[in-house]
């Protein structure tokens, strides 16, 4: 399954930084660009827990998607994964980890995932995908930062 790594040095505490990962406001605010929202069934706020539900709509390269995801393990302050329940992958695990580095956090954020149509979705991920979700981490990551680095 194809796999991307982002990391992005955050100068905020390793707790702040979780938390805003999880909080369901930060990460609508943080995908913005993609006229993400919350939507039923799971959490509609606050941060997110173990076995917590979340869902979104969102559009993604052009197609407006859903995608419901459940928080499978979570190991505060360093650690979280969310993977899908359903959706547009065959198969989507998101990695979140943290640790703390000279004068801040280093988050990184690894996803791991499977394209529905066998042989037609591997030549969409080697043509479109790997590039699309790689783009749309490294944006993600750089909002993220803005927040834990100022916050209002």
């Amino acid at each position: 399954m194809p796999t991307i790594s982002i990391e992005t040095i955050i100068a905020a505490p390793i707790e702040r930084c979780f938390d805003l990962a999880r909080s369901v406001e930060a990460h609508v605010e943080t995908s913005h660009f993609t006229d993400e929202r919350v939507v039923a069934p799971g959490r509609l706020s606050g941060l997110l827990d173990l076995n917590d539900t979340i869902s979104f709509e969102a559009v993604h390269l052009g197609i407006r998607q859903r995608l419901t995801a459940r928080i499978v393990e979570m190991e505060r302050p360093i650690r979280f994964v969310d993977e899908q329940v359903r959706g547009a992958f065959a198969a989507l695990r998101h990695l979140h980890e943290f640790s703390g580095v000279a004068g801040g956090t280093l988050m990184r954020d690894t996803i791991t995932w499977k394209s529905p149509l066998g042989p037609l979705g591997g030549f969409v991920d080697r043509l479109l995908l790997r590039r699309y979700l790689t783009s749309f981490l490294r944006r993600k990551q750089a909002l993220l930062k803005k927040l834990a680095e100022f916050p209002c």
